[in-house]
């Protein structure tokens, strides 16, 4: 009777580097499986430096061809921009609209906005490949972080398109981050069996938080990377993960941490 009702995740502790604002689509799923989180996010969102460039091309909208958002966080962003702005969201009608991912194209149809592209893969190059063909000579609204990679807009470019790229908000480590991790890290029944990254940035704010010697506090750790974009942090900073997601969503990176947990069990 005991292990029917055992759970695939149970006597597993998995922290969790996300922003807190949305940590909760990733901690629940996981809690629900039987699994111990600890949340310390490594990134927290916050507004760009400046709004003026996001302002001006929010009021420039009949000028572009494509609205191209890369992430929740963006969709946010720009929507409540176009609020507090008092543009209408019908503004955006003529616009053809792609998103990264599924939770980024959710997040925009649930303004009203129709989403024309979202790519099999949730990376960059799907997207330039999504987009082949159709944005030749054309201008495009790219709203993402501040830091992020140049894949997209430069290979955009080289179909002759117009990319303006605009920055609606920024990352940075959350205070107090630090202490946190070293609390955790400090003895075998705190420390996590699981680590979950689901951004570049969020590998590089950790591995910076961890100090001089990350390696000999991740021994024995599974790193656990959202995909391949990450996965390759990860191993450019020297750490080989050892669970990637197969489909690039919080979804997706739970039910490989779930076939780890298997695989480790015999199952």
């Amino acid at each position: 009777m005991k292990n029917a009702t055992r759970k695939p995740l149970d006597g597993w502790r998995v922290l969790i580097t996300r922003a807190s604002k949305q940590a909760g689509g990733l901690a629940q799923p996981l809690r629900e499986l039987g699994a111990q989180v600890v949340e310390i996010p490594t990134i927290e969102i916050n507004p760009p430096r400046s709004y003026a460039p996001l302002d001006q091309a929010l009021r420039s909208l009949d000028q572009y061809d494509w609205l191209i958002l890369t992430s929740v966080n963006g969709v946010d962003a720009l929507f409540d921009r176009l609020k507090k702005l008092k543009i209408q969201r019908s503004r955006l009608k003529h616009l053809h609209v792609a998103a990264i991912g599924p939770a980024t194209q959710k997040a925009i149809e649930e303004q009203g906005i129709k989403v024309e592209i979202t790519p099999e893969k949730y990376i960059a190059e799907s997207v330039v490949t999504a987009l082949r063909g159709r944005t030749k000579g054309k201008r495009i609204l790219l709203v993402r972080a501040r830091i992020a990679r140049d894949v997209l807009p430069n290979e955009l470019k080289k179909t002759a398109a117009v990319v303006d790229v605009i920055e609606a908000y920024e990352t940075k480590v959350p205070a107090g981050a630090k202490e946190k991790l070293k609390n955790v890290f400090m003895n075998s029944s705190s420390r996590p069996n699981v680590i979950t990254f689901t951004s570049s940035s969020t590998v590089n704010n950790f591995l910076s938080l961890l100090g001089d010697n990350p390696e000999s506090l991740l021994q024995g750790v599974h790193l656990a990377s959202i995909g391949p974009v990450t996965s390759g942090t990860l191993k450019k900073a020297g750490f080989k993960p050892s669970i990637e997601a197969h489909e690039y969503t919080m979804e997706g990176l739970v039910t490989a941490i779930v076939e780890k947990s298997k695989r480790l069990a015999g199952a």
